[in-house]
């Protein structure tokens, strides 16, 4: 992996990424984005972690037991847990991880889906899909638009950087059964500020994450998998139900009306002996189903 062409690709789409993330504005974005991923973290003390970063770590002061990296080469390794595989098909095992974080990558890389379907693949049933991006509804997209000289973001080799919104990645999500549970913005400034006023720590900083307005420059989409509800549904079986009274009724109203019926001759004039006349009565039979048994009501 690490001699192939897109291993180098990913290594030079990194170190210009660095350069962004190292610089004071870069330093400052990821200080407001850690202050929004510290209250998801603090609460999960146990369990697995791999986070895809595209700058230094953001999961090194987590209470988390086991936290990874991964990385496209040894060279771009920052520490000895490092896990180096291309990003659309990372070595783990399905559902292995509590914690998935993917910063930044969603922007750079080429295949991007595939990227998040191997991200909801590793993440557990029970775990989280972190998701970090520019918002390009912010007042510095804005600005990133009206002068594409000024290279104030790290862009995709000689492209701008696909900067995704948390509403158009819904749809990839819900492609791999993860629904969003909540989506944080962070990283407010004024657009076309210096350098030297690069902080996103001032009361703009708290005035956004209070109301959590959707100017910030970056957002933080907290993803859980989609849970299917158990079937409540009851087995049907092949058994007919029970017939009614006015059924039954009406079985022998419908069976019983050509049939002869026995009469007294009129000439009997015994109560004691009663005479009966000679007809000829024809038998019919007739076949009832379990159904069309006749209860006698309780008296």
């Amino acid at each position: 992996m690490s001699n192939s062409d897109a291993a180098r690709t990913l290594d030079q789409q990194l170190e210009k990424s660095q350069q962004f993330w190292m610089s004071a504005r870069g330093a400052a974005l990821l200080d407001a984005q850690r202050a929004c991923l510290g209250p998801v973290i603090d609460s999960r003390y146990k369990g697995h972690a791999l986070e895809i970063v595209m700058g230094p770590s953001m999961l090194q002061a987590s209470p988390l037991a086991h936290v990874m990296q991964w990385a496209p080469s040894r060279e771009a390794a920052q520490q000895q847990e490092t896990l180096i595989c291309p990003l659309d098909d990372l070595a783990l095992p399905d559902g292995c991880l509590d914690i998935t974080l993917v910063h930044h990558w969603m922007e750079h890389t080429a295949n991007a889906h595939h990227l998040l379907q191997e991200a909801a693949r590793v993440t557990s049933d029970h775990g989280i899909l972190l998701i970090f991006g520019f918002n390009p509804f912010s007042p510095s997209n804005l600005s990133r638009r009206a002068l594409p000289r000024r290279h104030e973001f790290p862009n995709k080799g000689q492209q701008r950087a696909d900067w995704r919104s948390p509403r158009y990645l819904r749809d990839w999500l819900a492609f791999v059964d993860f629904d969003i549970e909540r989506v944080d913005y962070c990283g407010f400034r004024m657009p076309l500020a210096p350098s030297k006023n690069a902080t996103c720590n001032g009361s703009l900083e708290t005035l956004g994450r209070r109301h959590n307005l959707p100017l910030g420059d970056s957002y933080m989409i907290r993803a859980i998998r989609r849970q299917q509800p158990a079937s409540t549904k009851r087995v049907k079986f092949g058994m007919q139900m029970a017939a009614s009274g006015r059924s039954v009724q009406a079985f022998s109203r419908q069976h019983c009306s050509g049939m002869p019926l026995v009469t007294a001759s009129s000439t009997t004039r015994s109560p004691d002996q009663v005479r009966l006349a000679k007809t000829e009565l024809k038998i019919t039979s007739v076949s009832k189903s379990t159904s069309d048994t006749f209860k006698e009501p309780k008296r």
